[in-house]
């Protein structure tokens, strides 16, 4: 974190002195900057390079940096507004009009404002990121042989086997696919299993992103209600009558924003009622590497129990590394591989092979599992901070189920608080939390924010967030 400070300082420092140059004039030289502010030639080399990309400076090999020159002023942009009419006529001619819209996505993908502390995130804050781990193995990965060369469409064979195994029961490296995260595979799956205009099955709450994927596809997320012990069997059974929907989209351990784990009495039911409808399930088993010490066992994946090729299993190494190290693994069993196959090529051809290889080298390190019983810990404590914070400073807000995996807290807002001037306020206050309401995908029965323990600092950090977010509420409810 130091190294990066310092690099934003001094290309700061030095994008104040280019005046001082004319175009096309040379800057110092790299020693004579590590001299003049006292910094690490790495820091030179990085500082220079983000002004290079910012179009500020030129930089040749052997001769040094030099101030760019001016650009050109920009031609005056165009009429557009013709596009207005051209994009609501082709939504007009559609069964199902798509929609995209990232907002619910961006509520945790979007970095808050400096100071502000960040209850919305989605990912490990930097110091739980294996970042050292991540860094060693994309090193070695860069120098294997052939590393830079096209790999197998489906993705390297060691590491889908690594995948199956994971996921254990009769799937093989044979029925895994390698993908550029998971909302890469929730989206191959659901173009490949539900056509334009269709009915697709979803718990409620869930993942905006999902629902997200599914409303660009033209497809109608329709919900299914959770509880702690996660969808309830008798109505996934009433909605497949009803809907006629081929597909069931469902996170059955530690569920985004429940926290649910579907109870094993369940499960067998949950896969028995799919069968029966002739229907899918898309198993989005995004968090099993963000376990709590305190959770014991875990529940295996729905696929190591499909005998029937009901599931398409959804498993990344995001959530448990860092958001910008995008690999999963899709996995099917049957005929519909093969379409899951052919549509992941069309759309991005293959993951990149070095991140693949990187990937073989982290999950084979010492550090790996190191890493996994760190971020299994700290969660812990994050987590009981948390809770501790909010029974203490905000006995108002009802918190159903804490989880024993994943890295959130769903709370219900008391009846009659504006969910929308609560999340407001709290930004003023000095907090980025969730709302509720992008999580449903019908009206919502109340409404409810998402906090995030894992994209903060610390505890200390927490305990701050809860004491600003007690002041937003106070604000609103007064």
């Amino acid at each position: 974190m130091q190294e990066r400070s310092s690099v934003g300082d001094l290309a700061n420092r030095l994008r104040q002195e280019l005046n001082r140059y004319s175009p096309g004039g040379k800057l110092p030289s790299s020693r004579a900057l590590v001299d003049r502010y006292r910094v690490s030639p790495v820091t030179v080399t990085r500082a220079l390079a983000q002004l290079a990309a910012e179009g500020l400076v030129v930089t040749r090999p052997g001769a040094g940096a030099f101030r760019a020159e001016p650009r050109t002023t920009a031609r005056p942009g165009g009429d557009t507004s013709w596009q207005e009419v051209t994009l609501s006529a082709d939504a007009a001619a559609e069964p199902v009009p798509r929609t995209v819209d990232a907002s619910g996505v961006l509520a945790s993908l979007a970095a808050p404002p400096p100071g502000v502390v960040e209850f919305n995130g989605g990912y490990l804050h930097p110091s739980l990121q294996p970042e050292r781990a991540m860094g060693a193995a994309l090193s070695r990965a860069g120098r294997r042989p052939g590393a830079w060369s096209r790999p197998p469409m489906e993705g390297l064979p060691e590491l889908r086997e690594w995948f199956a195994r994971g996921i254990g029961g009769a799937v093989g490296a044979a029925e895994v696919l390698v993908t550029a995260g998971g909302q890469s595979g929730l989206t191959t799956a659901l173009r490949a299993l539900a056509p334009p205009g269709a009915p697709v099955l979803v718990e409620s709450p869930t993942y905006p992103g999902m629902l997200a994927i599914a409303r660009a596809a033209g497809l109608r997320p329709l919900p299914v209600p959770v509880d702690p012990d996660g969808v309830k069997p008798e109505l996934l059974a009433d909605a497949f009558r009803a809907t006629g929907a081929r597909v069931f989209v469902c996170q059955p351990l530690f569920q985004n924003p429940t926290g649910a784990v579907l109870a094993p009495a369940r499960r067998g039911e949950v896969l028995r009622i799919a069968r029966d409808a002739g229907a899918f399930v898309i198993e989005d088993d995004f968090v099993r590497r963000l376990v709590h010490t305190d959770a014991g066992p875990l529940p295996r994946p729905l696929a190591a129990e499909d005998q029937d090729g009901v599931v398409v299993h959804v498993g990344s190494l995001t959530k448990a590394t860092s958001p910008s190290f995008r690999v999963s693994a899709l996995a099917a069993r049957g005929p519909v591989l093969e379409r899951l196959r052919a549509i992941q090529v069309v759309d991005t051809f293959f993951v990149p092979r070095p991140l693949q290889e990187a990937a073989l080298e982290l999950v084979g390190s010492p550090a790996w599992p190191r890493h996994l019983r760190t971020v299994s810990a700290e969660l812990k404590a994050r987590r009981d901070a948390m809770t501790a914070a909010l029974r203490l400073r905000l006995p108002e807000l009802a918190l159903p189920h804490v989880p024993f995996g994943g890295y959130h807290l769903w709370v219900r807002l008391p009846d009659g608080t504006d969910e929308s001037a609560l999340v407001a306020a709290a930004l003023r206050a000095g907090v980025a939390v969730a709302p509720g309401r992008p999580y449903f995908s019908a009206e919502p029965p109340a409404a409810h924010l998402r906090l995030s323990f894992a994209a903060v600092a610390g505890t200390e950090e927490i305990a701050e967030g809860v004491r600003r977010l007690r002041t937003a509420y106070d604000e609103v409810r007064t």
